[in-house]
């Protein structure tokens, strides 16, 4: 199920921007918060959607997010990200890796 209002959800929400908008290796520790988020696929797409160019968002770096950008640059991210989440649901024990989109 889709959460639209995903931010107060978010692993992430009591953590200063600071801590999310990094370069280099401090993006590792950035990304680990997103590991386990509930909302991680939300606010992937949200980023994805809105080309925000700075920050971890959905446990990517900015320029992961651009390399999945440039390979499907007029994808509606919410709808590619929930279809494989509804994909992963219904298929239990099969994985859907989003960088391979």
């Amino acid at each position: 199920m889709w959460v639209d209002d995903w931010a107060p959800r978010a692993a992430c929400r009591d953590t200063t921007p600071d801590q999310l908008f990094v370069r280099g290796a401090e993006q590792n520790k950035a990304k680990q918060m997103c590991t386990g988020c509930a909302v991680r696929t939300e606010c992937l797409a949200e980023a994805l959607d809105n080309q925000i160019e700075w920050g971890v968002w959905g446990g990517m770096t900015e320029r992961e997010r651009r390399a999945l950008l440039r390979r499907r640059p007029n994808a509606s991210w919410r709808k590619v990200l929930e279809d494989a989440r509804n994909e992963q649901l219904s298929s239990p024990g099969t994985a859907v890796v989003v960088t391979s989109l």
